[in-house]
């Protein structure tokens, strides 16, 4: 039997507490669609090419990392962005977005699941911010080289990461935040760390790093922060005995 639309967006704001955030785009529902969901589609980016792709497959709801209505942005709905909602009202698609909530989540998260998928024990945190963690500290399974850390970087995400080399010595501890988080590595450094990893960087960055002899590593905006979508969505898949599918369309950045 279907869920409602209704009891799924309670679910999700018990599970990630949007209310503690003050976040750049509004969490929830973007894009209202059909009352009754059984087909659930989760992507990072809700992109033309994502919304077509959840479409073919016939989903009820989009559930994304990157909605609309960012801060700053055109309010008007033009443009692309009015060619993306029309689809998706056309299809009487729900679109569900949730930023930082789903960044943080503390099992179900970007960061949590990136430190699961590299086999990272968390150890603490870089510090917080209104009450939440920003990124995550640990401690690698087995001390590794710069050349070896980069390696189970590429095999685990499908990118090869850019490496600004620190000291010569072995990589025990590490810090990580998900996605452009570049401005953090000082933050990491602060945290004691031998290495930082992100999803991007900016050209401070670089002398940062080399400067003060912390690795870094830019792993990817998209390839670090495919996972916890997947989570988050797995288990409304679970909970209401949904189909779901991940839809990856590849972002280099």
């Amino acid at each position: 039997m279907p869920a409602s639309r209704d009891e799924i967006l309670n679910a999700l704001k018990t599970l990630l507490r949007p209310e503690q955030f003050r976040d750049y785009c509004p969490n929830g529902l973007q894009v209202e669609g059909r009352e009754h969901i059984t087909r659930l589609v989760s992507g990072v980016t809700a992109c033309q090419a994502l919304i077509d792709r959840a479409i073919a497959a016939d989903a009820d709801m989009l559930l994304v990392h990157h909605g609309y209505f960012w801060r700053g942005e055109d309010e008007t709905v033009t443009g692309i962005k009015r060619k993306r909602v029309e689809a998706l009202l056309a299809n009487d698609v729900n679109l569900v977005a949730y930023h930082l909530p789903l960044d943080v989540h503390p099992e179900l998260g970007n960061n949590a699941q990136l430190g699961k998928l590299l086999g990272v024990t968390v150890t603490g945190d870089m510090g917080k911010q209104n009450n939440n963690p920003i990124g995550l500290t640990g401690e690698l399974e087995t001390p590794l080289c710069a050349e070896a850390l980069a390696a189970l970087l590429e095999e685990r995400l499908g990118r090869k990461p850019l490496h600004v080399a620190g000291s010569a010595n072995p990589i025990r501890t590490v810090a990580w935040c998900t996605g452009a988080a570049q401005n953090y590595i000082e933050l990491a450094w602060k945290a004691g760390v031998d290495a930082y990893i992100t999803g991007e960087v900016s050209e401070q960055t670089v002398h940062f790093a080399r400067e003060t002899g912390m690795h870094f590593f830019a792993a990817g905006h998209h390839a670090t922060e495919r996972y916890g979508v997947q989570a988050v969505a797995a288990q409304l898949a679970a909970q209401f005995d949904l189909e779901h599918q991940f839809i990856d369309i590849d972002n280099p950045v």
